[in-house]
C-alpha cells in the first residue's frame, strides 16, 4: 500500500514538473522568431502562461534552496527573481520617460499598483488561504522573520520622504539602495534549519542527491527566471493593445492590469506555501518581495531615468503621482503595524483586502485623500495599543532579537 501511494505521488510529481516546465516553451519558441508576428490577444495568452509555468518553477527551486542556504537569503533569491516581470515593465517605462516625458507618469503607476496589489491582494489572499486550510483563526509568523518586517519598516518610514522633492531622485536611490543592500547582508547571515520538502522538490532531493538537489535549483531558478523576464513586457503591452482597441484607460491598465499579470509568480508562490500549511514562509516571500520592490525597484527607476535622459535629474512625479505614492506608502505603514506582533488574523487579512477594494470603486482626487486618511487613522489608532507600540518601535530602533524571543 504505501509503495503504491510512493508510485502516485511520484507520477504526479512529474506530471507536475514536467507541465510547469512546458508553459514557457511556447512563448520562448515565438520570442526567438521576431519575423512571426502574432496577434496581442495571442501574445497574451502565451507570455502569461510562460509566467504562470515559471512561478511554480520557481517555487520548487526555493524548497531545494532552502536546504542549503539561510531561508531568508533563499526567500530573498526568490522574490527578485519572481519580481522580474515588476522590474522589466517598470523600468521600461522609467527609459522611456528619460527619452519621452509623458511616459513618466507610468513608471510611478506601474510601482505603485504593483505594491498595493502586493499588500492588498497578496498578502490577505495567503493568510485567508491558510486560516481556511488550518481552520485556525490566526497566521502566526516565525519570529526569523523579524527582519523582513524591519527592512519593510525602514523602507516605509523613507518613502514618506520622496514626494516632499516632487521627483524620484538619485539620492531616493542612494537612500534606498543601501536599504536593500544591507538587507542581503543580513539575510546571508541569517541562521539556516532543516526543512521538509514536499511535491517536486522532494522528488529532486530523493532522486538526484545534495549536488544532484543543487544543480537542479540553479537550473530552475535560471529556467524560470529567463522565462518570466522574456515574457513580462510583451504581456503588459499585449494587455495594453488590447486596452487601446478597446478604448479601456490606459493609466488605469498600466497601474492595475500590467502589474497583476507582473505579480502573478509572487501570488502563486505564496498561496503554494499557503496550501501546504506553510504559511509564514508565503507571507515571508511577499514581505521579502514588498522589501525588493520599495527599495531596489524604486531605486533603480530614478537611476533609469537619468541614464536614459543624460542628466542627473529626478523622474518627475505630478499631482496624481504624488498622492499615488502617499497613498502607497500610508498602506505600507498600516500593513507593517498589523504583523509587527507577528500574528495575522483573519478580520485583520478582510480589512486589508477591504480598504484595497474599496479604492477601485471610485476614481478621484478626494477618494484617495479619503483613503489615505483611513490607513493613517487606522495606523494611530493601533499604535495606542501598548504591546504593538512598543514591538513597532522595537522594529524601528530597537533589538529584534530581545523584543521576539520565544
Amino acid at each position: 500500500m504505501a509503495a503504491a501511494a510512493a508510485s502516485r505521488n511520484r507520477k504526479r510529481d512529474v506530471l507536475a514538473f514536467t507541465g510547469a516546465g512546458l508553459l514557457p516553451v511556447p512563448w520562448m519558441v515565438c520570442h526567438n522568431f521576431h519575423g512571426f508576428p502574432l496577434p496581442a490577444e495571442a501574445v497574451a495568452a502565451l507570455s502569461g502562461l510562460a509566467i504562470l509555468g515559471g512561478a511554480f518553477l520557481l517555487s520548487w527551486a526555493t524548497e531545494l534552496a532552502e536546504r542549503d542556504i539561510p531561508q531568508a537569503l533563499a526567500i530573498l533569491v526568490l522574490a527578485l527573481v519572481s519580481v522580474l516581470p515588476e522590474y522589466a515593465i517598470d523600468l521600461h517605462f522609467a527609459w522611456t520617460a528619460g527619452k519621452d516625458p509623458s511616459y513618466a507618469p507610468y513608471a510611478i503607476a506601474n510601482m505603485t499598483g504593483a505594491n498595493r496589489l502586493l499588500i492588498g491582494l497578496g498578502w490577505a489572499l495567503v493568510v485567508l488561504i491558510f486560516c481556511w486550510r488550518s481552520r485556525a483563526p490566526e497566521l502566526l509568523i516565525h519570529p526569523r522573520q523579524t527582519l523582513e518586517i524591519r527592512f519593510l519598516l525602514w523602507a516605509t518610514a523613507y518613502s514618506f520622504l520622496i514626494p516632499l522633492t516632487g521627483t524620484v531622485n538619485l539620492f531616493d536611490a542612494a537612500v534606498l539602495l543601501a536599504i536593500f543592500l544591507l538587507y542581503a547582508y543580513s539575510a546571508m547571515r541569517s541562521e539556516s534549519e532543516e526543512v521538509q520538502l514536499v511535491g517536486p522538490a522532494a522528488l529532486f532531493d530523493r532522486e538526484f542527491g545534495d549536488w544532484g538537489r543543487r544543480l537542479w535549483a540553479v537550473g530552475l531558478f535560471a529556467f524560470a527566471a529567463w522565462g518570466i523576464f522574456i515574457s513580462a513586457e510583451p504581456f503588459a503591452e499585449s494587455l495594453v493593445e488590447i486596452g487601446r482597441y478597446r478604448d479601456i484607460d490606459e493609466f488605469l491598465l498600466v497601474q492595475w492590469v500590467a502589474p497583476l499579470a507582473s505579480e502573478s509568480p509572487e501570488f502563486l508562490i505564496a498561496t503554494l506555501f499557503a496550501l501546504r500549511l506553510r504559511g509564514s514562509v508565503g507571507i515571508g516571500a511577499l514581505i521579502s518581495s514588498k522589501v525588493n520592490q520599495w527599495t531596489l525597484l524604486v531605486g533603480a527607476i530614478p537611476i533609469a531615468f537619468a541614464l536614459s535622459a543624460g542628466n542627473l535629474s529626478g523622474l518627475p512625479l505630478d499631482d496624481r503621482q504624488t498622492q499615488e505614492l502617499i497613498l502607497t506608502s500610508a498602506q505600507s505603514l498600516f500593513a507593517v503595524l498589523i504583523i509587527c506582533d507577528l500574528r495575522f488574523t483573519r478580520i485583520e487579512a478582510l480589512g486589508l483586502a477591504a480598504l484595497f477594494g474599496g479604492q477601485f470603486m471610485f476614481a478621484s482626487t478626494e477618494v484617495r485623500y479619503v483613503f489615505i486618511a483611513l490607513y493613517l487613522v487606522s495606523s494611530a489608532v493601533m499604535l495606542l495599543d501598548r504591546g504593538r507600540r512598543r514591538l513597532f518601535f522595537a522594529l524601528l530602533f530597537g533589538s529584534v532579537r530581545s523584543e521576539w524571543k520565544g
